[in-house]
């Protein structure tokens, strides 16, 4: 990384990024995401031959979704994490499916995994949140580029402006995505899963009871969410199938967490980094000043 890169500082309080990233909402975006990622085949490679998603999903999310968090409400340690993170993929290389040698740190396969952050935020608020103005979408891509920079991503390696970004994202949907190995598995509902070995014993002990019945409507779920706040043009280049009918049940569901999640207490309508960094927002404003953290530019 560069001297420059490290230097970036996240956004600031009251910007787009950090409105809709810390809301638990953004947990339902991520599958989305994270799908699209792995769709590169050399992301899907690099995952499917050094991960270990399958063996501690829970754990691999836990620490992939922390990292997230540092990026945006990490304030110094934003610049750490990144670091933290080019070494570790420092050494994730080999051969992809078509033959292909590939590496973690190649500029055109790290910039895709943080590009698919944009266009997933932009398409699951819609539905989960509300639609973005196209100034706020501006914002929300210029936010996104600033984090890239925290994780070492080039300017040259990223579109400028969102403008820009469309032509590029059509373009790798169309001549490089694919629905791998990795992908198949993450929209399959069949796949298993191990009970979840985080959270209080009495609470892990029960899920592991209960996991036998559980785990099919929540891999199903699972499936839902992942293909259903998936952009459209995503979802096709990938061919996952999506009906009128599961269109309909989304944005009835989104409706219902439009209304149910604005009205829950702030401990548990935000993750733990970002509630953090708001009552850190809400100090630095200091006494007799209503209205807490900074609000939103873009209302979300």
């Amino acid at each position: 990384m560069s001297p420059a890169a490290a230097a970036v500082d996240p956004p600031p309080p009251g910007g787009v990024l950090w409105s809709l990233a810390g809301d638990i909402r953004a947990l339902l975006m991520l599958p989305a995401a994270l799908t699209m990622q792995v769709a590169d085949p050399a992301v899907g490679a690099g995952v499917d031959e050094h991960s270990v998603f399958r063996t501690d999903p829970w754990g691999r999310g836990e620490r992939s979704l922390r990292s997230l968090q540092l990026w945006i409400y990490g304030g110094e340690e934003a610049a750490a994490e990144g670091r933290r993170l080019r070494e570790l993929h420092r050494t994730i290389q080999g051969t992809d499916a078509h033959g292909r040698r590939y590496h973690a740190l190649s500029p055109a396969h790290y910039a895709w995994v943080h590009a698919t952050g944009f266009p997933v935020y932009r398409h699951g608020a819609r539905y989960l949140v509300r639609e973005l103005t196209g100034a706020e979408e501006r914002k929300l891509y210029a936010e996104w580029l600033q984090i890239g920079r925290i994780l070492g991503i080039r300017d040259r390696d990223m579109p400028a402006t969102v403008e820009e970004f469309w032509p590029y994202y059509r373009t790798v949907l169309a001549e490089r995505l694919e629905a791998t190995v990795v992908v198949r598995e993450l929209v399959d509902p069949t796949q298993p899963v191990p009970p979840p070995d985080r959270g209080p014993r009495a609470l892990r002990w029960l899920l592991r009871i209960l996991w036998p019945v559980l785990l099919p409507p929540l891999a199903t779920f699972r499936r839902f969410m992942t293909i259903g706040l998936m952009p459209p043009d995503a979802r096709e280049a990938l061919g996952l199938p999506w009906t009128d009918a599961q269109e309909r049940r989304l944005r009835g569901f989104g409706a219902v967490v439009r209304v149910v999640v604005p009205a829950l207490p702030e401990r548990l309508r935000y993750l733990p980094l970002a509630r953090a960094a708001r009552a850190r927002a809400r100090t630095a404003r200091g006494p007799g000043r209503s209205g807490g953290v900074p609000p939103s530019p873009s209302g979300v």
